[in-house]
């Protein structure tokens, strides 16, 4: 199982907070490898999290939700 974590987006604040935008993909769904999984936000920048090998993604974080950077937002086995 791999830990899917929020970027590491403000090296200079690596305690800042972000935003989980939006999921592209349902709890208990299979993935491909590289297969956008979310959008996050820090201030006003989104970036795309894919996944990081195929399997099946497990949510942890609801969406809107908000998120210390480094933390872990879903799994993939």
């Amino acid at each position: 199982m791999t830990d899917v974590l929020f970027p590491q987006m403000s090296h200079e604040k690596p305690e800042a907070e972000g935003v989980l935008a939006t999921w592209f993909v349902s709890d208990g769904q299979t993935v491909q490898a590289d297969q956008l999984l979310a959008e996050v936000q820090v201030d006003k920048v989104t970036v795309e999290v894919p996944a990081p090998h195929a399997g099946v993604v497990h949510l942890l974080v609801p969406e809107e939700a908000t998120v210390n950077q480094g933390a872990t937002i879903a799994r993939v086995e």
